[in-house]
């Protein structure tokens, strides 16, 4: 594939020519440029959101002064009537009532970048106005309720607590770069395929189906749900703060039985359901305490740190910096910070941290103890952390060391038929898990065939084992393989739910000899911690996976601190990912984009001049183009775009691709059967699926092959249309196309591990809508992944002796 700066495109008949975008790894009209036609103008600001998947692709942390790189924060300014609830490179900001949220967001999310044309915009209120029609519809007609009917801060609060649920607008911009003078998004909330937050709690599905990741119908209620008096009277309570009364089931499930008199007693727990912000708290705590109300109040100040922790948590931190915390505290309206923080250690709300530093020129902070003073001040940094991911980080250190210290008593006789019946880099591989307790394995997907020979091989050997994926589609690709021979094979989430793997001994440990751990850059903290935790002594563990992929949806960057740490063997695959593609996306890892030859048409390019052309060109490709090209079936192909909001997000191109696609009135809260979804039962967990039916149990729905019931509560919060999906959404899994999409307004939300993750989705064919010029080749080569403050590698390292 070739490129010629400055060529035209010819993009249909009797229409103009369209130059080609510049940057771009190559360039050929789309798969069957005959139906090529230019698409509705729009303006290349259309606000679009950046990835909320998650972490390190999408969000700016930034410094804020006496913040550290890794740890910064910064604040904005905000309203004090308008919610806002945010995501990574864009704010959104919650309109007035909760059916108008959506038409606010787009709004706001141009903000700070150019102005829409009038065009544009009047494309961008039809579209909205369509959505508000369609909404009511569905509201009179459909089973699903789509929420409460109310106005003022009572929807504001209600419209961003709904939209932290679903997804939408997960953390503050208290971990993103300012861009405007509202709080931007941040990333996508939570760790992947692990129990929710402590301030969320999301019903655990039931156990599944071995070798099926999706939960069985009607997701479980979480252990101890609140009782509907305790239920009634948290509404009386929110009833008289002006919050809505449509919280009193989340509040209570967070705080407990005794959440009403909890809430008299100190109104900033609120602050504990996720998507209430600071400010809207204060308000509810002045309607309560009325003069006794002020930002010197001790509560306010130990809410508003905890508050600030989980968002840093939904950033992707473990911990933060003491001096970036205290600066936020102090934009938080926090008199004095530093008495917040040590009130939080001091009610067990967090837990302080000294870790050492070994950078050169790390600023000392406190001399070592050295009764005669005579010793070199040893530089450390000060972390303060939530108790839930602190804890997690230490038993992942201590398990991964238990394995690193473990002694290799079987390698003489059980591993040596393994490693004598490999060659190349599998036994290479199986010469390592035979010393050692912990191997790291890295490379692209083509890499993972030699785990599956490993497995295969162990197994063989009378070893009991089991590779596990991070998406149904990892495991079913990685079952195909001729090794593992269809079993052997689960997901993360279900071996850590009991529904996939082999069973466990009388002390509650895995029944394994060998576990390879497939996508390992997905892990996060908890999950990381609970696997090694369940490894019985003697166990081997294999974490595999391509380190230039996205981090993980939830806190930690677990894969990256252990390559960091050398604590054990690295063993990197010489296997190449094949064709066009995987030499485009191999350049791409290592900061060049590269042009390639596709004489397949393996990898195409497809110009746009703004997000209204980015839209129809998308349509065009998944409904007309590729599968005719290319023989792929519409539901083959994946649309991939860097947010959920703006004028070319994942709701713009969801909403246009329905209508082609499966169009219909969306009885069903917005859904039709047949449509795609993307099925989020927990944050950072999301499973593609489609639409079967809806009931009086709830929306129906058919998930890496087995159903679903979601109920009919749940459904704003849990299923999104899934034709078009985030980066972060998409991770772990590989279809046979892949189509994504960059409009101009894209630019700032893109980083080398984004465009990495989202050309290596496609198998046989790649098609990228380019409208981001030179911001592509910028990106790729410049802009690496968002640092992320954790303890990890610290931990793994050899400690200073104190004698």
């Amino acid at each position: 594939m070739s490129t010629e700066p400055e060529t035209t495109e010819e993009t249909g008949p009797g229409t103009p020519e369209t130059p080609r975008a510049q940057g771009a790894p190559g360039a050929s009209d789309t798969p069957d440029a005959s139906d090529g036609t230019a698409g509705d103008s729009g303006a290349a600001g259309g606000g679009l959101a950046a990835d909320e998947g998650d972490g390190d692709g999408a969000s700016a942390v930034s410094e804020v002064a006496g913040a550290s790189e890794t740890s910064g924060v910064s604040e904005t300014s905000e309203t004090s009537e308008t919610s806002e609830v945010e995501g990574g490179g864009a704010g959104e900001a919650a309109s007035e009532s909760a059916e108008s949220a959506e038409s606010a967001e787009s709004a706001a999310d141009g903000a700070g970048k150019p102005e829409l044309s009038e065009a544009a915009a009047e494309l961008a209120a039809q579209r909205v106005e369509r959505e508000r029609i369609e909404r009511r519809r569905a509201e009179r007609a459909g089973p699903v309720e789509s929420g409460a009917k109310l106005s003022g801060t009572a929807a504001d609060l209600l419209a961003a607590v709904r939209a932290v649920e679903g997804g939408g607008k997960p953390a503050s911009t208290v971990f993103a770069e300012p861009s405007r003078p509202a709080p931007e998004r941040a990333p996508e909330p939570g760790p992947a395929a692990t129990p929710a937050a402590p301030v969320r709690p999301v019903p655990e599905p039931e156990p599944e189906p071995r070798h099926q990741e999706q939960p069985t119908p009607a997701p479980a209620p979480a252990p101890a749900g609140p009782s509907p008096r305790t239920v009634e009277a948290v509404r009386r309570v929110l009833a008289e703060g002006g919050a809505p009364e449509a919280l009193g089931q989340q509040a209570a499930a967070v705080l407990g039985e005794g959440a009403a008199d909890l809430l008299r007693e100190d109104p900033w727990q609120l602050l504990r359901v996720p998507g209430v912000r600071p400010e809207q708290a204060d308000g509810f705590a002045r309607a309560l305490l009325g003069a006794e109300c002020g930002p010197q109040d001790e509560r306010r100040g130990q809410a508003v740190t905890v508050w600030l922790l989980e968002q840093a948590a939904l950033a992707g931190h473990t911990a933060l910096e003491l001096p970036a915390l205290t600066a936020a505290l102090a934009q938080r309206s926090v008199p004095d910070p530093d008495e917040a923080v040590q009130s939080a250690l001091a009610e067990g709300e967090a837990l302080v941290f000294e870790d050492a530093l070994e950078e050169a020129g790390a600023p000392a902070t406190r001399a070592a103890d050295d009764e005669e003073g005579e010793e070199a001040e040893r530089p450390v940094r000060v972390l303060i952390a939530l108790e839930r991911y602190a804890m997690a980080e230490e038993s992942l250190a201590d398990g991964l060391a238990r394995l690193i210290n473990s002694p290799a008593q079987e390698a003489g006789e059980t591993w040596t038929p393994v490693v004598a019946a490999l060659s190349g880099g599998a036994a290479e591989l199986a010469r390592a898990v035979a010393g050692h307790g912990l191997v790291l394995h890295t490379g692209g997907d083509a890499s993972r065939a030699e785990p599956a020979v490993l497995l295969g091989a162990a197994r063989d050997a009378g070893l009991r084992t089991l590779a596990v994926c991070h998406t149904p589609d990892g495991r079913d690709r990685l079952a195909a393989l001729p090794p593992v021979r269809g079993a052997g094979a689960g997901t993360v989430a279900g071996l850590l739910a009991g529904a996939e793997g082999p069973g466990r001994d009388g002390d509650g440990a895995l029944e394994l000899d060998l576990l390879i751990v497939l996508d390992a850059p997905q892990l996060d903290v908890e999950s990381a911690a609970m696997l090694v935790e369940s490894l019985p002594d003697g166990a081997r563990l294999v974490l595999s996976g391509d380190p230039a992929l996205l981090w993980s949806a939830g806190p930690g960057r677990v894969f990256a601190d252990l390559l960091a740490a050398r604590a054990c063997p690295q063993i990197a695959s010489r296997l190449p990912d094949p064709g066009p593609i995987g030499e485009l996306v191999s350049g791409i890892g290592i900061g060049e984009l590269n042009q390639v030859e596709a004489p397949g048409k393996e990898v195409v390019i497809v110009p746009v001049r703004d997000a209204g052309e980015a839209v129809h060109r998308t349509v065009q490709l998944v409904a007309d183009s590729v599968p005719r090209a290319f023989g792929v079936p519409v539901e083959g192909t994946v649309v991939i775009t860097p947010g959920h909001g703006g004028a070319a997000g994942t709701r713009a191109l969801n909403s246009a691709l329905k209508e082609r696609l499966n169009p219909g009135p969306g009885r069903f809260g917005g859904f039709d059967p047949g449509d795609r979804i993307a099925y989020s039962p927990a944050p950072g967990r999301t499973l593609p699926g489609t639409v079967v039916r809806a009931d009086a149990e709830g929306l129906h729905l058919s998930c890496a092959g087995a159903p679903v019931v979601v109920p009919r509560e749940r459904v704003e919060a849990w299923v999104r249309h899934g034709w078009a999906l985030t980066a972060h959404q998409a991770v772990g899994g590989r279809w046979p196309a892949a189509v994504v999409v960059l409009p101009g307004d894209a630019a700032q939300a893109l980083s080398r591990p984004w465009v990495y993750t989202a050309f290596g989705r496609g198998e046989r064919h790649l098609s990228v809508v380019h409208g981001v010029e030179g911001a592509l080749p910028q990106a790729v080569a410049e802009i690496p992944a968002k640092p992320r403050t954790t303890r990890l590698a610290t931990l793994l390292r050899p400690q200073p002796s104190t004698d």
